[in-house]
C-alpha cells in the first residue's frame, strides 16, 4: 500500500481526495501527516491536534458494489478494526461511542471520519479519517480525552503504530466475508459503550430523557428503549449521549 507522509497539510482526507480527482490514487493509499491544520472530526467538529504527538491519517478503500444504503458497514468494520488493533497495544477497557468515536473506559481516544465518493445508488470510494491520540499528554478544553501515552505510561513510536492499524484494518476488510455481515453488526453492537445501562440523552430540540441503548439498526441508527421497553431510532444529528 502507498503511504504518502507529510510534515503538514489541511487535512490528510482533503489531500486524499485530490489526489483522487488527480488520478494518481489506488486502493489502500495512505496519508499521514505530522501536522493537520484543518483537521475534522464527526458533524464539521474540528480535531485539534499536537504537531508531531499524535497519529492522523487518511486510507483510500475502493468498494467495488457496495450500496450507499449499506454505508454503515464502513463505520462498523472500521471501528472494528481499530477496537482490535488497539487490544493488541493492550490498552485497556476499549468501547465504541456511537457512531464512531473508539473510547478507553470513558474517555475519548480516537476518532474516525468517513467520506464516501458516490457514483447513482453505489459507493465508488471511501476516505478513511482517523485520528488517534498518541503521545500527547495535555488537552486543553477537552475533559473527556485520552491518549495511549496517558493510558499505557508509555511513547510510542508513530510509524510502528500506523503500520499495526492498517495491518488490522486491511486485514478486517479481507475478513469480512468471511465474518459475515450479521456478525459484524453483532460484534460492532457488544462493544457499544454504555450499552444496556440507563444512560442520558439529549435530542435535537435540547430535551433531556433516559434510556438504555440496545443496539445498531441496518441503517446505522442508535436503537434506544425508553420508558415501558418501547424502542426507538435516532441518526447521527437527532440525538446526543451525555456521559
Amino acid at each position: 500500500m502507498p503511504i504518502i507522509k507529510l510534515d503538514a497539510t489541511d487535512s490528510t482526507n482533503a489531500y486524499l481526495k485530490r489526489l483522487i480527482a488527480s488520478n494518481v490514487s489506488q486502493d489502500f493509499t495512505v496519508v499521514v501527516a505530522k501536522n493537520q491544520l484543518k483537521g475534522r472530526g464527526q458533524m464539521g467538529t474540528h480535531w485539534i491536534s499536537e504537531e508531531g504527538k499524535n497519529l492522523t491519517f487518511s486510507v483510500l478503500k475502493e468498494n467495488k458494489d457496495l450500496s450507499t444504503d449499506d454505508s454503515f458497514l464502513l463505520n462498523i468494520i472500521v471501528s472494528l478494526a481499530l477496537v482490535n488493533g488497539l487490544r493488541g497495544l493492550q490498552v485497556p477497557d476499549l468501547k465504541i461511542k456511537w457512531p464512531n468515536d473508539i473510547l478507553s473506559g470513558s474517555s475519548k481516544i480516537c476518532g474516525i471520519l468517513i467520506e464516501n465518493i458516490i457514483s447513482g445508488n453505489k459507493i465508488k470510494a471511501s476516505i478513511i479519517g482517523i485520528g488517534l491520540n498518541t503521545n500527547q499528554t495535555i488537552f486543553h478544553n477537552v475533559p473527556k480525552a485520552s491518549s495511549l501515552k496517558l493510558l499505557l505510561g508509555k511513547t510510542f513510536d508513530l510509524d510502528e503504530l500506523l503500520k499495526a492499524l492498517l495491518n488490522s484494518l486491511k486485514a478486517t476488510f479481507q475478513n469480512v466475508q468471511k465474518t459475515g455481515i450479521e456478525k459484524l453488526w453483532e460484534v460492532y453492537s457488544e462493544n457499544l459503550f454504555r450499552k444496556d445501562k440507563p444512560s442520558t440523552f439529549e435530542d435535537s430540540n435540547g430535551i433531556k430523557f433516559m434510556g438504555f441503548i440496545r443496539g445498531i439498526s441496518l441503517e446505522g441508527k442508535l436503537i434506544i428503549a425508553l420508558e415501558d421497553d418501547i424502542k426507538k431510532e435516532f441518526g447521527f444529528k437527532e440525538v446526543t449521549l451525555l456521559y
